[in-house]
């Protein structure tokens, strides 16, 4: 039968032989087309027809590259610069020769002094993002690679005598309180919006004046890490400090043009980090970045402090799964000494039951 669609819940998939002369030459499938839409799933059709036939035809072509690969690969800026290196240590190498274990052996190659998870980030993620994007739109070889293990990270990071993934300290609400009385107006709202929300740095200092909704209390944050764009509700407290901050326009450092009115006058993610760590400075607490100060303090304060069960704090805070922050985000508070003094605790029990043993002991 020659190759049908049929939709399973949103998308279409495919199933019979694809013919050539009115002969089967290839099949049988039963496969998705990744697509949502008919018309999509038959242009993945006519696509697998017309490399099938030509592959009967003239035979099988000659293997592709991971060169060849990233030329059909839509990487954004930041992979586009991840990838550069690594195509010049691969980029000769035919996909079918590219394996987890080689894509992983590049990491202390390219980068001996870096964290296996920034291998991971940086150097096994997007190279096999390039492979797999061909495997779906030229049949070559899929790949999957197994994460780097806690041996082969703890072995790293005795080489390059630096510990990784190092507990972050959450922000307490006396931590903001210390910060705040120093901090400028701009700077307060801006650790009180994420503590609050548990947005992201990026996601605050993108905010537009047109992201505020005052009379509904709600703010716009932009999509990031596969969530997307949301509107979410504010304290009017927080609502207030927002609409009382006129709105700067920060100038780009590379073009040094002007961009758009922002809400806390920041252009880049990284622009507050010198004026926090001057305010920490003179309210005479630690550094904290924005993460621990913002998304890590909003989890613990509910989960940990205020008792919220994981569910209703990770919808609040736009996790899809809680299990992800309660892994990563929810920070143990009790003292390790008092756990330890729990087991020389002397609990003191009346004996009430009187056994004849004990009262001869008694009488002697």
């Amino acid at each position: 039968m020659p190759l049908q669609i049929y939709k399973r819940g949103r998308v279409y998939w495919a199933k019979g032989w694809i013919e050539y002369n009115g002969r089967p030459i290839a099949g049988p499938y039963r496969r998705s087309t990744k697509a949502s839409s008919e018309a999509g799933a038959r242009d993945w059709i006519n696509h697998e027809t017309e490399r099938q036939i030509r592959r009967y035809v003239v035979g099988d072509e000659p293997s592709k590259t991971f060169s060849d690969a990233i030329m059909i690969y839509h990487a954004s800026p930041k992979a586009a610069k991840q990838l550069i290196p690594i195509v010049e240590a691969i980029g000769d190498l035919s996909l079918g020769a590219i394996s987890g274990a080689l894509l992983k052996s590049l990491g202390p190659k390219l980068k001996p002094k870096a964290s296996t998870d920034t291998w991971w980030r940086e150097i096994v993620t997007p190279a096999s993002a390039v492979i797999n994007n061909a495997h779906e739109l030229e049949g070559t070889p899929l790949i999957r690679v197994k994460p780097y293990d806690k041996f082969e990270r703890i072995a790293q990071d005795k080489r390059r005598g630096k510990l990784s993934r190092v507990e972050r300290t959450p922000a307490d609400k006396e931590w903001i309180e210390a910060f705040c009385r120093v901090a400028d107006a701009y700077n307060a709202a801006l650790v009180r919006f994420m503590f609050e929300t548990a947005a992201r740095i990026d996601q605050a200092i993108s905010l537009e004046p047109d992201d505020l909704r005052p009379h509904e209390n709600k703010v716009r944050v932009k999509a990031q890490k596969g969530h997307p764009e949301s509107w979410i509700t504010v304290s009017p407290q927080m609502m207030d400090e927002l609409l009382a901050l006129p709105a700067k326009r920060p100038k780009n450092r590379k073009t040094g043009k002007l961009m758009k009115a922002r809400v806390f006058g920041y252009g880049s993610s990284t622009g507050y980090n010198t004026r926090w760590k001057t305010i920490c400075k003179r309210a005479g607490i630690p550094y904290l970045s924005a993460h621990p100060a913002g998304r890590h303090g909003f989890f613990t304060e509910l989960v940990v402090r205020q008792g919220v069960d994981p569910v209703t704090a990770a919808k609040a805070g736009r996790w899809s799964d809680p299990n992800l922050p309660m892994r990563i985000y929810a920070h143990a508070e009790t003292d390790e000494a008092d756990i330890r003094a729990r087991f020389r605790t002397n609990h003191v029990q009346d004996n009430t039951v009187q056994t004849p043993n004990s009262k001869k002991l008694r009488k002697e």
